[in-house]
């Protein structure tokens, strides 16, 4: 897997609601995003789904834990950054006073991500492509 290019040089915003479904048809309505792809779980909830808008990929979800939908209390925004070792930025991290809420390990989708918590709240979820994995969607 590569870094596809909408996702170098940027932190991309990954917003965690209620009704993300409701949400991708608002933001095609109001902002003509179009969507780029979807992942959906159980009931229809989506997992993960992405949008192009206006030449800015935006990812969405459904909120589950460890985030929360706006105004109910949790984080409800990740930050997701391709680098090039999870490994050794998680532990930088982790050793500045970052919270580990996942330790780095190889997904499914062909990147290796860590998930951790700045002191600040914020959710930060770090990737580095598999070398040799399949292309893949993202986190």
């Amino acid at each position: 897997m590569e870094i596809p290019e909408r996702y170098k040089y940027a932190v991309i915003p990954h917003v965690m609601i209620d009704g993300a479904a409701e949400a991708i048809t608002f933001y095609a309505e109001a902002f003509g995003a179009c969507e780029l792809m979807r992942l959906e779980g159980e009931h229809g909830r989506i997992v993960h789904a992405e949008i192009d808008v206006q030449g800015s990929t935006l990812m969405l979800g459904d909120a589950d834990a460890p985030f929360s939908a706006p105004g109910t209390g949790g984080p409800s925004v990740a930050l997701h950054v391709y680098v090039p070792d999870v490994d050794v930025l998680t532990a930088r991290a982790v050793a500045a006073g970052a919270e580990l809420l996942a330790p780095p390990a190889d997904m499914f989708y062909g990147a290796r991500q860590s998930m951790l918590r700045d002191p600040f709240g914020h959710v930060w979820i770090l990737l580095t492509p598999i070398i040799g994995a399949g292309a893949g969607a993202g986190a």
